[in-house]
């Protein structure tokens, strides 16, 4: 009896909406109402206070903003942005007569990843999503690669000091063309090749973007790996350049070395003048840190990591410390740092955030230097620029160049994190998503 009466609710609902006779409704197109206008329905979690089943061959749906047209496996056909509909623009109407010009491709819907729930990489979910429009001082970028880096498998589990509203798109490093600027921009234009870091959202086929935090790609620089740039080496080139102060001839001890930002750390280091040594946990991964420029290594899995730094720096002691892991390596680095050594806190790779005694900083007059590169950016435009333009000439002298050990596509996000977290990764993974 309730559905009955729910159904007769719906009908009068339906025609007093459209303001046609209830006779117009015929044939095996019949209307639903949802009981309430913020109730997820049908297969999206979006709102609808209107939707159309069962109209031969398809089955239309109304959004108020968007209607769509799927088959019966409920894949989409067609759909078109509208203003809220009326049953009068759909009676008697087939897809292709209501939609003879619309696509997917037409930019009004896209794919993404979305993280409906904090949970593991497999909670993750492969959707279509309206595209974003720009807002003053932002653009939209057609993402063709992004990189996967750690704090994105942190970020889905609400393990990271970023926190957005579900639900949401992870990714942080993208590269792209220029889809459609905001008011006010001016330095950037649709069609231009882009790269740059968002808070979140780049595991789509588009992303908006604050346009201080998008810079265009370097000559001779593919997406994949102008989506590897600009975190891992601004993140690094920061550290060592604004935080460490450092000067030649100095030493460096770089933690999780053959991780992202570790062998930016360790090309960067050499570009600045410094002795490098790295840390891994690995023969295969100190190889490639070799590789990328590493004076000396250290595999702190079999060695004593103390009694090694000890030996390469003739029992002075490094001068700075390059922190991206955490853990336990972080006290015994520290230990082993010369007078007046700088410890650079980058990241916790494994996991753990290290206590630290602070008579450890007293009694050598050690430095302990946090460095959060993403919170640098909007607060020093001219630094900032300054960095992006050294790293460009480098990499255009071919004195860096990222290393790309992994790619996925967008829909294997899970498997690219798993990969990431069991690590697997040696320099950067890359998520491709439209090539």
């Amino acid at each position: 009896m309730l559905l009955f009466w729910l159904l007769m609710q719906v009908k009068l609902l339906a025609c007093a909406f459209g303001g046609l006779s209830c006779h117009e409704f015929s044939g095996s197109m019949r209307w639903l109402a949802s009981s309430d206008a913020t109730t997820p329905s049908f297969t999206h979690d979006l709102p609808s206070f209107l939707q159309i089943v069962d109209f031969d061959d398809v089955q239309p749906r109304n959004y108020g903003y968007a209607l769509e047209w799927y088959d019966r496996k409920h894949r989409v056909l067609n759909w078109q942005l509208l203003s809220p509909v009326t049953p009068r623009e759909l009676a008697g109407t087939t897809p292709s007569e209501t939609f003879p010009h619309h696509s997917h491709q037409k930019g009004w819907y896209m794919k993404a990843v979305l993280c409906k729930e904090y949970g593991p990489p497999e909670s993750l979910a492969i959707e279509d999503i309206p595209s974003p429009k720009p807002g003053a001082g932002q653009i939209v970028v057609s993402v063709k690669a992004a990189s996967l880096n750690f704090p994105d498998t942190l970020i889905i589990q609400n393990k990271y000091q970023i926190k957005p509203p579900l639900p949401f798109t992870p990714g942080c490093e993208l590269a792209g063309v220029v889809k459609e600027v905001g008011e006010g921009v001016h330095h950037l234009k649709a069609g231009d090749r882009v790269l740059g870091v968002v808070p979140y959202g780049a595991f789509a086929q588009e992303c908006i973007a604050p346009v201080e935090r998008m810079v265009p790609i370097p000559e001779g620089m593919d997406f994949k790996t102008a989506a590897s740039f600009l975190m891992t080496y601004g993140t690094s080139h920061h550290a060592l350049r604004n935080r460490a102060r450092t000067t030649p001839g100095e030493s460096l001890l770089v933690l999780g070395a053959a991780g992202g930002v570790g062998l930016a750390a360790v090309e960067i280091g050499k570009q600045l003048g410094l002795k490098v040594i790295a840390c891994a946990s690995s023969d295969e991964k100190l190889e490639l840190c070799r590789g990328h420029g590493a004076d000396a290594t250290i595999n702190y899995s079999s060695e004593d990591m103390r009694a090694r730094i000890k030996e390469i720096t003739d029992g002075k002691g490094v001068d700075v410390i390059y922190d991206a892991v955490g853990g336990t390596y972080t006290e015994a680095a520290l230990r082993s740092s010369a007078w007046r050594g700088r410890l650079l806190v980058v990241g916790f790779a494994a996991g753990d955030i290290p206590k630290i005694a602070l008579n450890l900083a007293l009694l050598m007059e050690r430095d302990i230097i946090g460095v959060h590169w993403g919170a640098w950016v909007p607060r020093a435009h001219e630094e900032f620029a300054a960095s992006v333009e050294e790293l460009g000439k480098w990499y255009r002298d071919g004195h860096i160049r990222p290393h790309i050990s992994m790619q996925y596509p967008y829909t294997q996000v899970a498997d690219a994190m798993h990969a990431m977290l069991e690590r697997k990764v040696t320099g950067k993974l890359v998520i491709t998503v439209d090539e």
